[in-house]
């Protein structure tokens, strides 16, 4: 089969072929986003291979369809950005990867736990200018702290099970219960996880009953200085509303590997520009916020089960045989 690979980086581009080599699929690798524009590229592919912040809107996959495309591999596990009403309608076949390295997203949230609790990213940049003053550097001990974790899928498991091994105290919201997981914490209302929580980290996917699930009045009802984590989806927050948050002190930190519309510019080098986000960059300028680029994904073997899932999911739409928890529709 052959595929149009969208925005794709050079470790996208050596994680790929690399598994292509065993599956013997045909893929083209462009550094392009997916867009109203770029959809040409693609045409008289039989698939096309896309990530996070590509645009698979009504027309750009309408126009998919229209170019030959009848298969849309995601080499993630959101698919927020996808039209699934057209693409049912159109008889399109969609496929994700659902499970490529929960402990790679889970690892990464508890390292800006700690990070922003104990300023390490403060300290760092202190010691190398000589400054070995502890002065404003104090944290608090994760021992005993309440951690709220909304969203308990494969990568909120981890985080819940970290998180208990520091001897937090864990309460989880899901819309489904694990029941492995009440061993480590208890499942209790939003209500009640915003309320109590010291720290508060998103772990759901983001659909129309998730989208800024934090704003104004989900803020007003939690601790004064609580530490809010995103790692999911940047829609789950309301940026503007949580700015506020900040500046009266309601979060007293903020740690996110996501944005809402960080498709703008993540996963790019604009460190010769000016982001034309105001929002974003009236993000930057408080001491207590820690960004980071989407990367929470990004480990080797993470790279790698990505790949491989995505492999074979192409092999399996060839031989009609593309079922199970992979495929969307």
């Amino acid at each position: 089969m052959n595929c149009f690979v969208y925005s794709s980086k050079p470790y996208d581009e050596l994680f790929l072929k690399e598994a292509a080599e065993q599956s013997q699929q045909q893929l083209r690798f462009s550094e392009a986003r997916l867009s109203k524009e770029t959809a040409i590229l693609a045409k008289g592919f039989d698939a096309v291979c896309c990530f996070v912040n590509d645009d698979l809107n009504r027309e750009i996959v309408q126009a998919l369809y229209e170019g030959g495309t009848r298969f849309i591999v995601l080499r993630c596990a959101g698919f927020n950005n996808v039209h699934l009403a057209t693409t049912k309608e159109l008889g399109m076949r969609v496929a994700r990867v659902p499970a490529y390295s929960p402990h790679a997203v889970a690892e990464h949230t508890v390292g800006l736990i700690l990070s922003l609790n104990r300023k390490i990213h403060k300290a760092y940049s202190r010691v190398r200018d000589n400054n070995f003053s502890l002065e404003g550097l104090m944290g608090f001990d994760l021992f005993g702290k309440c951690a709220g974790v909304v969203g308990t899928g494969a990568i909120g498991a981890c985080v819940v099970r970290i998180l208990h091994g520091f001897g937090c105290q864990v309460l989880m919201h899901d819309v489904r219960c694990d029941e492995e997981l009440k061993g480590y914490g208890a499942y209790v209302s939003l209500e009640e996880i915003f309320h109590r929580s010291d720290i508060l980290t998103l772990h759901c996917p983001l659909n129309d009953s998730t989208h800024h699930l934090i704003q104004e009045s989900t803020l007003a009802v939690m601790k004064p200085g609580v530490m809010l984590i995103n790692t999911s989806r940047g829609g789950l927050i309301h940026t503007s509303d949580v700015i506020q948050g900040l500046k009266r002190a309601q979060i007293g930190s903020l740690g996110l590997d996501v944005y809402e519309e960080e498709s703008q510019f993540f996963f790019e080098d604009f460190s010769q520009q000016v982001v034309q986000d105001d929002v974003f960059s009236r993000l930057l300028t408080f001491p207590n916020v820690l960004i980071t680029s989407h990367q929470a994904f990004f480990t080797r073997e993470a790279m790698s089960e990505i790949a491989r899932v995505t492999m074979s999911n192409l092999l399996a739409f060839e031989n009609g045989t593309a079922e199970g928890p992979t495929i969307l529709c």
